[in-house]
């Protein structure tokens, strides 16, 4: 199962940050210092923490502006205090633990971590839970039958059952849910009551439906205990954790194994031995070996001293594939071994070789490399673990690297959210992608009264926090602006979104073939695309623009300016490509009925009925008209989610049409 949203409240920082998306593979947070992003990720720890993580406490944990007035005074109960909340998405491997008669039914699992360390699971679907109310009315028909034949009998009974069901009704929550202490309680009241009860009678009928309608009430409640087995870790990385250059493997045996508390400061590298395979008690045994052991040839000695080789030698060649994945040496470079693990004695040295063969102390490298080794070290010997289905919450991964290293981590951060979801913090405009824009969620805190918020689209009071965006954006904007023959220039985010999608869309469905040597290039809003047109015109490049047919694409297609440096064929209008004639078009009426239907399925947005009546109309405009928190930002990261688990053949075929004709004629205008 994958986190599909999540929420977080009443924890430090974070009064109630709001439900927030989270992506299927990875998800950005990103902010300014004390912003509360650190605090988000730690709250989410909790939904099930490893063994090894602090349980909440009220008094380091609840927002300390409101301890004393809720928690001191007994206002509230940690128990009925959510702390965070995650709804999950369940996949074929979840639902084959569910009964068969509600599979289909259960949607998903919604999973919330409470202040006194307990958490709530419960099924998401169309079914309808059994509550007091549905039931009410035939329990008081069947108390009153049976009180009648009890007060018949001779001599008469006491208690009645209607005095019995008063005591059981009384404990059912106000709202009407029923629990199952409360189904329970109802359930052996049945059975006292059936006696009094003619067979085949109305209220025999009446006490079988309540039976069935309470045994149908259990089958929901027992299909969680399963689901809740499956709900992955949640497993906190962050920059604290290191790998000192030299173990002394005496000293961290005694912390395993004995009273001596295991420091922070020991975490890498115990899990260093961790990945090794090895307890410190068992490496520094094998260090003691006397010389006159060795000399002894004993089989059993000799074996195990060969098998510790193996070991580190496995240990160091995973380690270097992985750095020089970012480290990224020269291609002619000796592949000889990078990382070095020697056990000496009562000691274990993890050196680096460089390129003429010398060995170097890790703590004498750059502490960016520090930080590499030390990620890759604690994250391998997770994996052997907790890491086994596991959503990766990264804390401001890999601060100390090279703007350049960090480009390169941040595919390695993609790698791991292949089979990991993960979600991780940053204000490193190096470690967001121009084409990750939809996965930011940006973090701030503008009112410490109201504390952090978490906006599910890339806006914010605060245009610091938004820093990292528009740096990222700057910086491949920068690269592409004039290295590329090719440019395409488009009026805003949202249209390169859709147009970098369906390229992908297309081309992998044999369709249409964008020429991937052209850069799409986001202008901000039409009045700029004549700007940025002719400064590459000028630049002696391909130059084509592609404009909406609203007002605004209207007014920018007629400029002279953009006509004079592009001329007419390398203006590209959405009206021009598509098969329904539409007044206003813009680029999002080229996938009409696609984005009505991912509108309903994901965002809950309905205007199918709108848009079968007006055919005609911009969909943006009936979005507009017809949904209060409409925006097209969120439509269009919709679109980026359905694509990505989709193909071609998904899109109607006027839609194929129609693209395809919109990728031939940027070809043409670009060849």
């Amino acid at each position: 199962m994958r986190v599909k949203k999540a929420q977080v409240q009443n924890y430090r920082s974070v009064m109630d940050s709001g439900e927030f998306e989270i992506d299927r593979d990875k998800t950005i947070l990103v902010g300014i210092n004390e912003a509360g992003k650190s605090a988000i990720l730690a709250a989410l720890q909790h939904i099930n923490p490893p063994k090894d993580v602090k349980p909440l406490h009220p008094l380091r944990d609840y927002p300390r502006s409101r301890y004393n007035e809720d928690i001191k005074s007994g206002a509230r109960e940690p128990s009925e205090i959510p702390i965070a909340t995650a709804v999950f998405e369940l996949e074929d491997a979840d639902r084959e633990v569910l009964p068969e008669h509600i599979r289909s039914a259960v949607t998903g699992l919604k999973v919330t971590a409470f202040l006194d360390n307990h958490r709530n699971c419960d099924l998401l679907g169309e079914f309808d839970r059994l509550t007091h109310k549905d039931i009410k009315n035939d329990l008081r028909r069947i108390a009153a039958h049976a009180d009648k034949t009890a007060e018949a009998a001779d001599p008469p009974r006491t208690p009645s059952a209607s005095a019995q069901l008063d005591k059981i009704e009384e404990s059912i929550p106000s709202d009407g849910s029923l629990r199952a202490v409360d189904r329970d309680a109802i359930k052996k009241w049945l059975k006292v009551v059936v006696p009094d009860i003619a067979e085949q009678s109305e209220d025999e009928q009446r006490l079988e439906r309540v039976e069935d309608k309470l045994k149908a009430d259990d089958a929901i409640e027992s299909a969680v205990e399963p689901l809740e087995k499956q709900v992955p870790r949640f497993v906190l990385f962050n920059n604290y954790f290191r790998v000192r250059a030299r173990l002394h493997l005496e000293s961290l045996a005694r912390k395993q194994g004995g009273p001596e508390p295991i420091e922070r400061e020991d975490y890498g590298n115990l899990c260093l031995l961790n990945l090794l395979g090895y307890e410190a008690k068992e490496l520094a045994d094998l260090g003691r070996i006397s010389d006159a052991q060795r000399k002894d040839h004993d089989p059993k000695i000799q074996e195990r001293i060969d098998e510790r080789r193996a070991g580190l030698d496995s240990a160091e060649e995973r380690l270097t594939r992985e750095i020089r994945r970012i480290w990224n040496p020269d291609p002619g470079r000796d592949e000889a071994k990078t990382m070095r693990i020697q056990a000496d004695g009562p000691y274990l040295n993890v050196t680096v070789q460089d390129s003429i063969g010398t060995n170097i102390d890790l703590d004498q490298r750059s502490e960016g490399f520090q930080w590499l080794v030390s990620f890759f070290v604690v994250f391998f010997s997770e994996a052997k673990g907790q890491l086994q289905n596991a959503v990766l919450l990264l804390d401001e991964p890999g601060v100390s690297l090279h703007a350049l290293k960090q480009r390169e981590f941040q595919k390695t951060i993609s790698r791991l959210a292949e089979s990991n979801q993960t979600i991780f913090t940053t204000h490193s405009p190096f470690l967001v992608g121009s084409g990750e824009l939809d996965l930011v969620r940006v973090v701030e805190m503008t009112d410490r009264s109201k504390g952090t918020k978490v906006n599910t689209s890339v806006t914010s009071e605060d245009p610091a926090s938004l820093l990292p965006l528009q740096e990222a954006l700057g910086y491949d904007m920068a690269h592409s602006l004039f290295s590329q023959e090719r440019n395409l220039v488009a009026e805003g985010l949202t249209d390169y979104f859709y147009l970098s999608a369906m390229a992908e869309l297309l081309r992998a469905g044999e369709i249409a073939d964008m020429n991937e040597k052209i850069a799409v290039i986001p202008a901000g809003t039409a009045g700029r695309v004549t700007y940025f047109a002719t400064i590459l015109h000028a630049h002696k490049l391909k130059v084509a623009a592609l404009l909406d047919s609203d007002t605004a694409g209207d007014n920018e297609a007629n400029r002279e300016e953009l006509i004079h440096a592009l001329k007419q064929r390398a203006i590209l209008r959405t009206k021009d490509h598509l098969k329904t004639p539409i007044a206003k078009a813009e680029i999002e009426d080229m996938l009409r009925e696609t984005l009505v239907a991912v509108a309903k399925d994901d965002l809950g947005w309905d205007v199918e009925a709108k848009a079968k009546e007006q055919p005609n109309r911009p969909i943006i405009s009936l979005f507009e008209n017809e949904v209060p928190d409409f925006g097209k930002y969120k439509l269009a990261k919709a679109f980026l989610r359905w694509a990505r688990t989709h193909e071609a053949s998904d899109l109607t075929e006027d839609e194929r049409e129609q693209w395809k004709g919109l990728v031939e004629a940027i070809n043409r205008a670009l060849k």
